[in-house]
C-alpha cells in the first residue's frame, strides 16, 4: 500500500524550504484543515442532529441563513481564534469584520476571510457544500487593532486561498501560489491525505455552469454564449454550491458564470469571500477569471467587506471564447 502525505506533512515540508519562515503561516492552514475536519463531521450528520432547515434569519447581503450557516460559521472563528496565530477574521456571514486583538498575546501577520458554508441550502437535500477562505497579509501594525483596509484587499495580494468540498468525499484544495494541491479526507486515519498533486485545469472542457433559470435577467452578450454552447452540444452542469460547481472545473475543464441581472445589477456573489479566493486558486491552476467587462478578478479594487461582483471562471480557452461574445 502507498503511504499517502498528509496535510500537516506537506505543510511543514514547503515551510522548511522557505527561508526565515516562523512557522505561523504554516500554522494557520493546520487550524483550517482541523476546522474543516470539525465541519466535515456535522455536515455528514445533519441529519441526525437537528441541524437542517433555515435559521430565521437574514444575513448582512440579504440571503436566507441555514441553521448550518450559524454553525459552521461559530466553528471557524473559535478555531481560528483559538489558533492564538490570526488577527481576525471576516466571514460572509458577519456585517463586520471580527477582531481577535488581545494585548497579552503574540502579535499576528495575518488575516482570513471566509465563506463558512457555500451552497448550504443544498445541504437539506445532501448535495454537496463546501468552504472558502483566503489569507492575506495584514497592512496595519501588528501592535494595533485591525482596519478595514486589513481585509479589503485585492485579490492578487493573498498570499493563500482554497476551499474545502465536503461531497461523497471531503476534498480540501488550497494553493499558496505555486501549485494547487488537493488532499481528500481519510475517515480511517482521521487525516487529510495527498491524493491530487500539482492540479491542473485543462485548457478547454465540454461543460458550462450556469443558473440558466435567470437567463431572462441575463445580457445580450451572456445569452449569445449561452445560444452558441447550446449549439456546440456543450453540457449544462449546474449544482448551485459554487465550490462543487467550480471543482468539476477544476478538474474536467469548462467554464462557470454567475453574470449580473436585473435583481444584481453589480453582480451576486462576494468578491471577498467567494470570488477572489476561487479566482486565485483557478488561475494558479492554469485557468482564467474576470468579470463581466473582461477585467481579472484579482485586480479589482476591494472598498467594502460585502462588495460583489459577476464572474466568469474556467479554463482560459472557454473564458476568452466567452469573452468574444459577451464583449
Amino acid at each position: 500500500m502507498i503511504r499517502r502525505t498528509t496535510l500537516d506533512e506537506f505543510i511543514i515540508t514547503g515551510q522548511r524550504s522557505m527561508q526565515d519562515a516562523s512557522g505561523e503561516f504554516s500554522g494557520l492552514l493546520r487550524h483550517l484543515g482541523i476546522a474543516a475536519k470539525i465541519i466535515n463531521r456535522v455536515v455528514n450528520k445533519a441529519g441526525l442532529l437537528d441541524i437542517l432547515g433555515l435559521d430565521g434569519g437574514i444575513n448582512t447581503t440579504g440571503d436566507t441563513v441555514q441553521k448550518l450557516d450559524i454553525y459552521a460559521n461559530d466553528m471557524m472563528i473559535e478555531y481560528l481564534r483559538n489558533s492564538g496565530i490570526c488577527a481576525g477574521v471576516a466571514s460572509e456571514e458577519n456585517e463586520d469584520f471580527i477582531d481577535f486583538y488581545d494585548r497579552n498575546l503574540l502579535r499576528s501577520s495575518y488575516v482570513v476571510v471566509i465563506d463558512p458554508l457555500d451552497g448550504s441550502s443544498n445541504i437539506d437535500v445532501n448535495i454537496s457544500v463546501g468552504t472558502i477562505f483566503g489569507i492575506y497579509k495584514r497592512l496595519s501594525h501588528e501592535d494595533r487593532r485591525l482596519e478595514k483596509r486589513d481585509f479589503c484587499q485585492r485579490g492578487s495580494e493573498l498570499v493563500a486561498a482554497g476551499y474545502v468540498l465536503y461531497g461523497t468525499s471531503t476534498m480540501l484544495v488550497y494553493t499558496t501560489g505555486k501549485s494547487v494541491n488537493g488532499f481528500t479526507y481519510d475517515r480511517g486515519v482521521g487525516e487529510f491525505c495527498l491524493s491530487h498533486p500539482d492540479m491542473r485545469i485543462p485548457e478547454r472542457g465540454k461543460y458550462y455552469s450556469i443558473n440558466q433559470g435567470y437567463s431572462q435577467s441575463f445580457s445580450p452578450g451572456i445569452s449569445r454564449y449561452l445560444d452558441h454552447c447550446a449549439g456546440q452540444n456543450k453540457a449544462l452542469r449546474y449544482i448551485g454550491s459554487m465550490v462543487a460547481d467550480v471543482h468539476r472545473t477544476l478538474c474536467l475543464g469548462g467554464i462557470f458564470l454567475y453574470p449580473v441581472t436585473r435583481s444584481n445589477p453589480e453582480g451576486k456573489l462576494r468578491i471577498l469571500y467567494e470570488c477572489n479566493p476561487l479566482s486565485m486558486l483557478i488561475e494558479k491552476a492554469g485557468g482564467k477569471s474576470v468579470n463581466e467587462n473582461n477585467e481579472r478578478i484579482l485586480d479589482l479594487e476591494v472598498n467594502a467587506l460585502h462588495q460583489r461582483c459577476s464572474i466568469i471562471i474556467g479554463s482560459a480557452k472557454d473564458v476568452d471564447e466567452a469573452m468574444e461574445f459577451i464583449g
